[in-house]
């Protein structure tokens, strides 16, 4: 399944999964070092842990949830020239350093 962009999903500064826009939808799959760690936490309660990966034919509701609304939702959507509908795209730009403990980054560290 060839992923059209990627996501790497951070908990408390620690990798824990990439997250994947594909020709099906999406898919997030955990780390298996982070499963492995001590300790590790869920991204959301609707993604438990597990080495299995979720797919989703829209994005998932946790990470939707992460994009802003509204106004600054018109900002972002401004200031980077990206479609309201492209939900991705939004997440990428939007969620490096959101509320919470759960980053969005384009490439690993």
């Amino acid at each position: 399944m060839e992923a059209y962009r990627t996501a790497y999903v951070y908990v408390r500064n620690t990798y824990a999964g990439i997250l994947q826009e594909t020709d099906f939808g999406y898919s997030f799959r955990y780390d298996s070092d982070y499963l492995n760690c001590e300790n590790p936490t869920p991204v959301s309660l609707t993604l438990p842990l597990q080495s299995e990966e979720f797919t989703s034919k829209t994005l998932f509701a946790f990470f939707d949830g992460l994009i802003p609304e509204g106004w600054l939702l018109d900002i972002v959507s401004r200031n980077w020239k990206i479609e309201r509908r492209d939900r991705f795209g939004l997440l990428l730009v939007a969620c490096k350093d959101p509320i919470g403990n759960v980053q969005i980054k384009e490439e690993t560290e």
